[in-house]
């Protein structure tokens, strides 16, 4: 029996909902630190003093952009590059392969993957829902990329103490 196999839908999830996480325990404070408490994407805010706030920018500068869209895209792509994973991939026991080899994607692949995550997203999400559909296990930003994410069943073997060594 293989210790490995195509890591399915709702693993990748929990696994993407750990990356989440970390993003989120990670950047609040220092999108604090730039922005205060007055900081929200979306059309309307509300500042302590000055009521609701007509905001019409999804993006807040150059900052903002770095912070939530060049810090992630960098540290996915160095991960998928270093580790094979991302942390919550890593906890779950999962790796991200070249298709065809089984080895670690080229950085134009793991760049490429990043962005056809946009791609997965777009129609209701159904590139990520694709995934729970296909034998290999592979949504659209995984065929983009020529990607695989698989996960190892591979067992750490229980290693007690001696009770006669101090």
């Amino acid at each position: 029996m293989s210790e490995e196999e195509y890591a399915g839908f709702w693993i990748r999830v929990g696994a993407a909902i750990i990356d989440g996480i970390i993003l989120i325990i990670i950047l609040t404070p220092i999108m604090y630190l730039f922005f205060g408490s007055t900081y929200y994407h979306g059309e309307i805010y509300y500042d302590e003093q000055l009521g609701f706030i007509q905001h019409t920018s999804s993006v807040n500068g150059f900052w903002d952009f770095f912070l939530n869209f060049a810090v992630p895209l960098v540290a996915t792509v160095w991960f998928w590059k270093k580790f094979q994973a991302t942390p919550g991939k890593m906890v779950t026991k999962l790796r991200v392969v070249d298709a065809e080899t089984g080895n670690t994607l080229s950085l134009g692949k793991c760049v490429g993957r990043y962005f056809a995550y946009f791609i997965s997203f777009l129609p209701l999400g159904l590139g990520i829902f694709w995934i729970a559909l296909d034998k290999r296990k592979q949504g659209w930003h995984d065929k983009l990329a020529g990607s695989v994410v698989i996960r190892s069943h591979k067992k750490e073997p229980v290693v007690f103490k001696d009770p006669t060594l101090p």
